[in-house]
């Protein structure tokens, strides 16, 4: 019960001294819901309080990393969310960001919206050449506060403009050349890769790392969440995109011609 995240669509593995947080939920293709985005918290808590563990990976399953929330708002039998969370409070990007312990993204394949910040906002993103990338929040009608904060820093405001704008898809060889992650491997070395990208991480003096990451961390703008859960409270247009998501057809504010 020790390593329990409290998320049906969770695992944790031990690796040495490496925790593995494995999205492990393909009837949903890995959709994150509340339980599970609050899980890779719970699972850098567990690490940074062990005293075995030094790093987190976090990977998916299959062909997909993470796709970004479940728009249906579905949750698995079995999780566990704390009652009276915020919406902010639940997301896990600011924790990754600000981890006292080395994070490694190992990007298996379909990463996009939160997957991609997950991704985005740890020490090392490792991605295999098969992995494919989107920000396709603007599609569902969403502000995303985290993108606006954090994406411009990686790629520039031009870029971020077109990623953010356009929510085309891009591949690895593109993410890589564009900033978005910084390194890219063959399919089948992608685990030993992220070990080994963890591994460097840790031969850094651990205050000297984290005087360093909160120096780097300052390129980010202020993340503006009241404006991104207003929206998500009040607003039609992210209802309307999510349902037009689930219904497989285009929301009502595309043109029709």
């Amino acid at each position: 019960m020790a390593d329990e995240l409290g998320a049906a669509g969770l695992r944790f593995e031990r690796d040495g001294v490496f925790g593995w947080c494995v999205l492990d939920r393909p009837r949903a293709r890995n959709a994150l819901t509340p339980a599970m985005y609050f899980g890779i918290k719970r699972a850098l808590k567990l690490v940074e309080e062990s005293g075995e563990l030094a790093a987190l990976i976090i990977t998916g399953t299959g062909d997909v990393f993470a796709p970004g929330g479940d728009l249906g708002g579905r949750a698995e039998p079995g999780d566990d969310l704390p009652d009276g969370l915020d919406g902010p409070d639940v997301l896990p990007f600011v924790a990754i960001r600000d981890s006292r312990v080395p994070v490694v993204a190992a990007v298996n394949g379909i990463c996009q919206a939160g997957g991609l910040l997950i991704a985005m906002l740890s020490d090392i993103a490792v991605a295999s050449d098969r992995a494919t990338f989107r920000v396709p929040e603007l599609l569902r009608g969403i502000p995303d506060a985290t993108y606006a904060s954090v994406l411009p820093a990686h790629v520039g405001v031009a870029i971020a403009r077109d990623l953010l704008l356009s929510g085309r898809r891009f591949d690895a060889a593109e993410a890589q050349r564009l900033g978005v992650i910084s390194r890219v491997v063959p399919h089948g070395e992608l685990r030993s890769a992220a070990t080994r990208a963890a591994s460097e991480i840790l031969r850094a003096g651990p205050d000297a790392r984290l005087h360093v990451k909160r120096m780097l961390n300052e390129h980010y703008g202020p993340i503006d969440y009241q404006t991104m859960f207003w929206s998500l409270r009040n607003s039609r247009e992210p209802r309307e995109g999510m349902r037009a998501f689930m219904e497989k057809r285009d929301p009502d504010w595309i043109p029709g011609d």
